[in-house]
């Protein structure tokens, strides 16, 4: 067992709970078995009845993170999305809310996956 992880997921919109579902549990299979401190993503995205939903069904706190607190995260974002830079001004959502979610000095342990609307990735602390 690893220290906690974070997992960033990021969805447009109305897109399903069982897609988001099963990317993050896809991500998760790639992951270290750890503690899971919740489901991140952009603070605008928070309110989507599919993350709201996924995130129950994995029993995981949704938490909103704020746009400056993505920005933050420019640096260690591995794959840069064109779209959430223009749609929100942020580098990436999924792999940006891992990082802002697991806290300073965190890698990412599962860069950006994304599938049919949706992205997942997960960061931890460094190994």
């Amino acid at each position: 067992m690893t220290g906690p992880i974070a997992i960033g997921v990021g969805c447009r919109l109305g897109c399903s709970a069982d897609v988001i579902e099963a990317l993050v549990r896809q991500a998760l299979d790639r992951a270290p078995a750890a503690h899971r401190l919740g489901l991140f993503t952009l603070r605008d995205k928070a309110g989507e009845p599919g993350l709201i939903e996924a995130a129950t069904r994995l029993g995981l706190d949704l938490m909103g993170v704020e746009r400056d607190a993505l920005r933050e995260q420019a640096a260690s974002v591995q794959t840069p999305s064109a779209r959430a830079e223009s749609l929100f001004g942020v580098p990436s959502v999924a792999e940006a809310a891992a990082l802002a979610g697991a806290g300073a000095g965190s890698v990412l342990l599962v860069p950006r996956i994304a599938g049919r609307g949706a992205t997942c990735a997960i960061a931890g602390a460094r190994a």
